[in-house]
């Protein structure tokens, strides 16, 4: 069966703690329902600076600034054992810092929603310039500023939501309709951080594969947030969106939805249409979402710790024809959670690990590594929702051992051997299972792992039209000896081949003679 390779992966965070502080959904129904809230007067307290951010152990990891091999071995609590420099960019893409990712999104917007004070516009300007993926084309679309009485006339009179990095005023995000609630100033300012965090991970994905820009086919989106007006909420296309900034001009594209499983059925969508031949270069992306910033912020500040959940979270995924030398998604053996497999973890587990291996042939013992819902421990723990990756290992563990496959006793040793710590921010859909695909891959290519297991599992419930979960889940392997070759050969290579053929033939009929 043809299948498709990871060609690349890209990962960047965006340090935002005051549009966590905001805007982020937890602080921001607080504001709405409280005047006086204890809770907010703390939360500013509690903010993680920036030079933190990039020496905190798994944001470093999740760029690829650190190795999931080195997070693992680095003293815990990470919190406490920040690394002794600041490491901006890695491997797999950046943590920018908010001031830069302000003038980013001046950068993506094509409707004039967003306004920067001119003194601050000057003072990004010449922080982009210096930017390796954007001081060329993309800084152009950078407007040169408004008066601070123009933004705050914006804010005060026209419902504009303030821009702010401290106390300072230095934009704001405007509203694209009076009474539409789909292009109020806040969900602009949500769609608009999405795709501008979608457009960064882009440009690193293009870079460290060396792809023009022109050579991508198709864009697939996979976030949780919605595009659309009052006629159509969740209409799209962020995917074109991005591929318009990042100059992928050749490209089309469209955004699939499913809560935290999205992404991992994006990456299935995405490969069946390079296997099937439909698209060429297919790149899986999604931003952030500024709701879940600081979403267990008030447990963090309870227990006197810094607010974690002060980054927006994307990538972006290449995947291309198999070539027999990057890494093949495995479509002959995909997990998914049907409408009748049932919610309990046993059930879950059984539908995206244990049906797809036993369709393959395989073991437990046979993946390497397992990826699923990969939340940094340190977030979720104060807030009572215990180490979310661990769970999931564990879980799997135990599905061995009810499969004969694995003794109870070496329980332990199988989630530390095929578990992975967790290392990305809880953006609801970042988690789920894609940010290892970069790390997998990776060690695919240098021999040092054979296979891996993506899952990505989703809470459909919170659209309150279902009480029924989601998930899906795919093997990432190493690629077969001679696989790929069929599907390199040419329309001239082709007709050569055919015209050797045929003088073979003609050379056997005279010899016949």
């Amino acid at each position: 069966m043809p299948n498709a390779n990871v060609r690349g992966a890209a990962y960047c965070l965006n340090h935002v703690p005051n549009l966590a502080f905001h805007y982020g959904n937890t602080p921001w129904v607080e504001r709405e329902s409280k005047k006086d809230s204890e809770f907010l007067a703390k939360l500013p307290e509690h903010v993680q600076s920036f030079e933190d951010s990039a020496r905190f152990a798994p944001n470093l990891a999740y760029i690829g600034a650190l190795s999931l091999e080195e997070l693992a071995a680095h003293p815990q609590p990470w919190l406490q054992n920040l690394l002794p420099e600041v490491r901006r960019f890695g491997s797999y893409g950046e943590i920018m810092p908010e001031d830069e990712f302000l003038g980013l999104l001046d950068l993506c917007d094509v409707f004039d929603i967003v306004w920067l004070e001119q003194g601050f516009a000057g003072e990004v300007k010449g922080k982009l310039a210096a930017h390796p993926l954007l001081s060329k084309g993309p800084l152009a679309r950078l407007e040169a500023g408004h008066p601070e009485e123009e933004v705050r006339k914006e804010v005060e009179e026209h419902g504009a939501l303030p821009l702010y990095l401290g106390e300072r005023l230095v934009g704001c995000s405007r509203k694209g309709h009076e009474l539409d609630e789909c292009l109020s100033a806040y969900v602009l300012l949500e769609n608009l951080a999405c795709k501008a965090g979608g457009v960064l991970s882009l440009l690193h994905l293009l870079e460290t594969t060396g792809m023009a820009p022109e050579e991508v086919d198709f864009v697939v989106e996979c976030s949780e947030e919605a595009a659309g007006d009052m006629n159509q909420r969740g209409g799209g296309n962020f995917a074109k969106a991005v591929a318009e900034i990042a100059g992928c001009t050749h490209a089309s594209g469209c955004d699939v939805r499913g809560f935290c499983a999205g992404p991992v059925n994006a990456v299935i969508a995405g490969a069946c249409m390079v296997a099937s031949g439909a698209r060429k270069n297919v790149v899986v992306l999604a931003g952030g979402a500024i709701p879940k910033l600081y979403m267990n912020s008030r447990d963090h500040v309870k227990k006197d710790l810094p607010a974690l959940e002060n980054c927006l979270g994307n990538f972006a995924v290449l995947l291309g024809p198999d070539d027999g030398q990057h890494p093949v998604i495995r479509l002959d053996a995909l997990g998914k959670h049907s409408v009748g497999a049932g919610a309990s973890p046993q059930a879950v587990t059984t539908a995206l690990v244990y049906e797809p291996l036993q369709k393959l042939g395989l073991s437990f013992e046979d993946v390497d590594k397992y990826a699923a819902e990969l939340h940094i421990p340190e977030i979720t723990l104060p807030a009572g929702a215990g180490d979310v990756p661990a769970a999931n290992f564990k879980m799997i563990a135990a599905l061995a051992v009810m499969k004969g496959q694995l003794e109870k006793a070496k329980m332990g040793d199988f989630v530390t051997q095929h578990g992975i710590p967790g290392f990305a921010h809880t953006q609801g859909h970042i988690p789920s299972g894609v940010p290892f695909l970069g790390h997998a891959s990776d060690a695919i290519r240098q021999g040092r792992m054979k296979r891996a297991m993506i899952i990505g599992k989703g809470s459909l419930f919170l659209a309150r039209l279902t009480n029924l979960s989601d998930g899906a889940s795919f093997v990432l392997e190493a690629p077969q000896p001679g696989a790929g070759a069929a599907q390199g050969v040419t329309l001239d290579e082709v007709k050569s081949l055919l015209l050797e053929a045929l003088g073979d033939l003609a050379a056997a009929l005279r010899d016949s003679k």
